[in-house]
């Protein structure tokens, strides 16, 4: 079963912008009320998906350069790169359903 995987920026370019597949990073910190909600959410959508999908999360206090370089302003914030580009973004919490139409939509 796929799981997200966590990612800094020092892996953020082969874990994501290179990647064959869709990926799903979860911008979050441990602090954070709605990010923690989210956690088991993207748990299931990474199973669902079942390595169609990559899942990954970015911890901002500890990568705050990647943050600011994808203007993360409110955390969580889902960010969906395709080709290494950019193709949806989602903030806030959004349950499992809700979140899914997004994905769905963004990366076919």
């Amino acid at each position: 079963m796929s799981k997200p995987i966590n990612v800094d920026s020092g892996a953020f370019e082969a874990e994501v912008l290179s990647a064959p597949l869709p990926v799903v990073v979860d911008f979050w910190a441990v602090w954070c009320g709605p990010c923690r909600m989210m956690a088991p959410v993207l748990d299931q959508l990474a199973a669902d998906y079942n390595g169609n999908v990559k899942f990954a999360k970015v911890n901002v206090d500890e990568n705050q350069e990647l943050a600011s370089r994808y203007g993360i302003m409110s955390i969580p914030t889902l960010v969906i790169f395709k080709d290494g580009q950019e193709v949806g973004r989602v903030i806030g919490y959004m349950p499992k359903e809700k979140l899914k139409e997004q994905l769905d939509a963004a990366i076919h």
